[in-house]
């Protein structure tokens, strides 16, 4: 079985070294760039299963190099885990907004790092199980695909918008609370922060258009996906 290849994009050279001897020690393949540019050239070319990706980077930041990996058809579904000593509430939803999957903070422990990338490979290996084609009304979602169409045409989806669709339209009619659906989507080993499902829920609405607001909002509680 071939080795899981993880991009690093980081300009500290000793902490991109210290992550990089730690990931290969658990049997990953890993490979880095100093600037966001060069990340995204490496994104383009090498496919990673995983990119961990610092915030303030030379040439083209964070930011922006997270936003143009989900924007891209041919890379949204890559998981980004952000990495930043930036641990203020507005940063990272900032980055859950432009496409994230997950953050972790600096300084973190080898073991921490480790165990978070082996939770999110699992959660996005593991949302592929389910292969059957749901269609609600106009919306037809493939789970092996990693496809979604309204009314016939494409929508474009991170892997986190469409594993909380997924999740929402297999459960049509069923209140679920935030922690049902944290649980559901991103894994009870996910460290996350109360707006995170928020956030991502604003997005997938948008996306959506007409079909929107069929991703209900259950005051106090959480969402639901509206019954045909």
């Amino acid at each position: 079985m071939a080795k899981k290849e993880i991009l690093v994009v980081e300009d500290e050279k000793d902490l991109t070294e210290l992550i990089k001897y730690n990931l290969e020690k658990e049997g990953f393949q890993v490979f880095s760039a100093s600037n966001g540019e060069e990340g995204l050239k490496l994104v383009q070319r090498k496919r990673p299963a995983l990119v961990l990706l610092d915030l303030m980077l030379p040439v083209i930041d964070g930011l922006e190099v997270c936003r143009r990996i989900k924007k891209d058809p041919q890379t949204a579904a890559t998981p980004v885990v952000i990495l930043t000593v930036k641990d203020a509430e507005a940063d990272i939803v900032s980055g859950l907004e432009v496409g994230a999957d997950d953050y972790i903070t600096k300084p973190f422990s080898p073991r921490v790092l480790i165990a978070r990338v082996r939770a999110i490979l699992r959660r996005y290996e593991g949302s592929a199980e389910t292969k059957r084609v749901i269609k609600l009304e106009g919306l037809t979602i493939d789970p092996v695909r990693y496809e979604v169409k309204a009314d016939g045409e494409d929508v474009q989806l991170t892997r986190m918008e469409f594993n909380l669709l997924k999740f929402l339209a297999e459960r049509a009619g069923r209140v679920l609370t935030r922690n049902q659906i944290m649980d559901g989507v991103l894994g009870e080993d996910a460290v996350i922060i109360d707006r995170a499902i928020d956030v991502h829920v604003a997005s997938l609405r948008k996306k959506l258009g007409e079909y929107g607001p069929h991703i209900v909002t259950v005051r106090g509680v959480g969402y639901k996906f509206k019954e045909p």
